[in-house]
């Protein structure tokens, strides 16, 4: 079974900025109203993925995730998917032996930015930057499908 071990956290500065190697706008939509699974359509500039996850609040989830042809990705995300689309700049910044993913969000959910880290195992020990702030793991309103149904201009 494929599984997402993932920890969210509110950045309490922006320290992440300078450590960033290398960043990657991501448009992505919802094709669904989930109550089992989220079915989500990503793209960055030149590939694009469908993925379908467990709906689990928490670090641990079941993940499948595929590549599909861009034109399709954006076909979906014009005609399909549920608006507003997410769309942010996923910035990588290596700390320790991790990488974490930044997510600077635009549009409607302007403002907000979570740092990502995605581990082994529950209970993986990782290096916390002096950066990092709040964990927001288990606050549903900052999962990608929380907010393409609630933006954070709205909260």
């Amino acid at each position: 079974m494929c599984v997402e071990i993932e920890r969210k956290f509110l950045p309490r500065s922006d320290g992440w900025r300078q450590l960033a190697h290398d960043a990657q706008r991501l448009r992505q939509g919802y094709l669904n109203n989930e109550t089992r699974c989220s079915v989500r359509v990503r793209t960055s500039a030149e590939q694009a993925w469908l993925n379908i996850k467990s709906v689990t609040i928490g670090a641990m989830r079941q993940e499948f995730e595929y590549e599909i042809p861009l034109a399709d990705a954006h076909k979906m995300l014009d005609t399909l998917s549920l608006k507003p689309s997410i769309e942010k700049v996923r910035y990588f910044v290596p700390v320790g032996k991790h990488v974490w993913e930044i997510d600077e969000f635009e549009g409607d959910n302007a403002g907000l930015i979570v740092a990502e880290i995605e581990l082994e195992h529950p209970d993986e020990e990782f290096e916390k930057p002096d950066w990092l702030g709040e964990e927001v793991t288990d606050d549903v309103r900052y999962y990608n499908t929380s907010l393409c149904r609630h933006p954070y201009k709205d909260w």
